[in-house]
């Protein structure tokens, strides 16, 4: 994929969360059966670091669970943002506006030194493997020795109904030889019809990019969704040379 087709499906993304944020939020007032076991095994004061926060549902779920530890939250959606903003106050929560596609994203979160970083359904949004490098080596550099980055990725292909979504990469003027392998355009049908960038990873394709950055998956399962096999979860560990 080239920096020319990478930038158009961040910016077709960036739209779908702006113009349809809220709707998206009112699709995502439950914990995911996956984020919900991980969370039950926290040890309960971990420094943690969320990348993709959407409207906040994990720290209220900390909350609620009388987490003592700290959470910091990143998204680029206002909308979500916004639904995020209403938590309750019983331990440190930050939420920021942060594009992990830009740059320096990492200086938006203080301090720099974190024991669990989640990813959750978000990498899947990511366009092409330099931009996935980039944001892996920098929680990489995020995490303390032997730190956790755990992420879920969907896997909409397994459902009859979601692979009805799917459309031709013609809609927004792209030919299937400009995406990578594993990339797909799916339609939004609540509250209007809008369109997302997805790629659909594979167990092989996650393992690889966490051997590439210095992390051991220590864990791997599905959960989710219909007949629970609509979320792929990787737990990795770090490692240092």
């Amino acid at each position: 994929m080239n920096p020319q087709t990478s930038q158009l499906l961040q910016e077709l993304n960036h739209r779908f969360y702006s113009d349809f944020g809220a709707q998206f939020s009112q699709t995502r007032r439950r914990i995911q059966p996956g984020v919900r076991a991980i969370l039950s095994k926290l040890e309960g004061h971990e420094n943690i670091l969320d990348l993709g926060c959407g409207n906040g549902e994990i720290a209220r779920c900390l909350a609620d669970s009388q987490f003592l530890g700290r959470y910091t939250g990143l998204d680029f959606s206002l909308p979500l943002l916004e639904a995020a903003s209403d938590h309750p106050e019983q331990f440190p929560i930050h939420f920021a506006e942060a594009d992990l596609s830009s740059t320096n994203w990492d200086l938006a979160v203080e301090p720099h030194s974190f024991d669990l970083v989640t990813s959750f359904a978000v990498m899947h949004h990511i366009p092409g493997l330099p931009l996935r490098q980039e944001i892996i080596h920098k929680v990489q550099r995020l995490l303390k020795p032997s730190g956790k980055f755990i992420l879920s990725n969907w896997q909409f292909l397994n459902s009859e109904k979601l692979k009805n979504r799917i459309q031709p990469w013609q809609t927004i003027g792209l030919r299937p030889t400009d995406v990578d392998e594993g990339d797909y355009l799916l339609d939004w049908r609540s509250g209007g019809t809008g369109l997302r960038y997805v790629h659909s990873f594979t167990e092989a394709e996650l393992t690889e990019l966490a051997f590439t950055y210095q992390f051991q998956v220590v864990s791997s399962f599905y959960s989710d969704g219909e007949g629970g096999r609509l979320g792929l979860y990787q737990i990795w560990e770090k490692h240092e040379n």
